[in-house]
């Protein structure tokens, strides 16, 4: 299946495809010198797979993590460019979850102002979100994705045999970003985690969340609008993920108890419920006051409020400024 996405600076095609990994030689243009960036969580013959599909291929595996993604990682991966002779018609490809596909696609954006992406999304998370829409970035000074740009990637691959490798806390790491996007833009596809098998349906919830963030980049690529719904849950998220007290947390199980202070009370039980089927947290263990004061920082920061996305309705959104001091009373008292 091809999913065309236009954006104005860029159009591309995602291929969802079981087995795709191994035609990336068709699929993607790699007659050339391709720098591979995985990481050591990664089945290492994803990587290998693709550099034998490649004319010159010079594969980095990085350490797993969100640490990962930081400047000296992002220097290293120029530094391995420069020393072998990559030019402006070379390409860089992220074969990873979302840590990789950010990082590879930000040393894409800048080496010689930019050089071809591909995202090859190995983890559901970044399957359904952070492979899509040309958000690339580094975290700097203790601040997520604080240095980046916006820069569409040529093709993506998605190929959901490589979640079969996957434990199972990843890949309910990930479908907290799933449920997110059918909570603010599509009832039916929560309805199906509501009753169906999760797992059964993994690739028709790939494809509706693929549906749902391409609708949502092209109408509005660089978050000036509409792509702020996908924020939904990552306000408080952000927050937690600042706190080193929650550092053992995945990103999606900082979604998962971050949507809950912004739904409605009716929609958050519904929530709950599919939280708990999927294995997701409803709790945090740490200071609603630390997780403020992280929040202070935030790049959607008005003065004393700041903007986030609410749910009254589950396939519906509203989008408002609020006080630090709503936002940390609602938070002690569903958290």
């Amino acid at each position: 299946m091809i999913i065309p996405v236009s954006c104005k600076t860029g159009s591309y095609d995602i291929i969802l495809e079981q087995g795709a990994l191994s035609r990336a030689g068709e699929l993607l243009k790699l007659d050339r010198k391709v720098l591979i960036v995985t990481d050591d969580g990664v089945p290492y013959e994803y990587a290998e797979s693709v550099a034998q599909q490649c004319k010159t291929a010079v594969i980095e595996v990085l350490p797993q993590g969100e640490a990962t993604k930081c400047f000296d990682s992002y220097k290293l991966l120029l530094s391995k460019m420069v020393e072998n002779g990559f030019t402006r018609t070379d390409c860089v490809v992220a074969v990873g979850g979302g840590v990789m596909g950010d990082l590879a696609g930000f040393v894409a954006a800048s080496f010689m102002r930019g050089v071809d992406f591909y995202n090859i999304p190995t983890t559901v998370l970044s399957q359904v979100d952070s492979s899509i829409g040309g958000k690339v970035a580094i975290d700097f000074e203790g601040y997520k994705n604080i240095v980046g740009a916006f820069y569409q990637p040529k093709r993506v691959i998605i190929d959901s045999n490589v979640l079969n490798t996957l434990p199972k806390r990843q890949v309910a790491n990930g479908l907290a970003e799933a449920v997110k996007m059918s909570l603010t833009s599509d009832k039916e596809l929560f309805r199906l985690f509501e009753t169906q098998d999760i797992y059964e349906n993994i690739d028709k919830i790939i494809e509706a969340c693929l549906r749902i963030k391409k609708a949502v980049v092209e109408e509005d690529e660089k978050e000036a609008g509409l792509r702020k719904i996908l924020n939904f849950g990552h306000t408080v998220a952000h927050g937690i993920e600042s706190d080193n007290q929650m550092s053992n947390w995945y990103h999606g199980e900082c979604v998962a108890v971050g949507m809950l202070p912004m739904c409605s009370d009716r929609v958050r039980s519904r929530l709950i419920k599919v939280l708990n089927k999927i294995g997701l947290p409803t709790k945090i263990q740490c200071s609603a006051d630390r997780v403020i004061e992280a929040m202070s920082h935030d790049k959607k920061k008005l003065g004393d409020s700041i903007t986030v996305i609410t749910v009254e309705d589950v396939g519906q959104f509203k989008m408002t400024d609020m006080p630090f001091s709503e936002l940390k009373d609602k938070m002690k008292e569903v958290l």
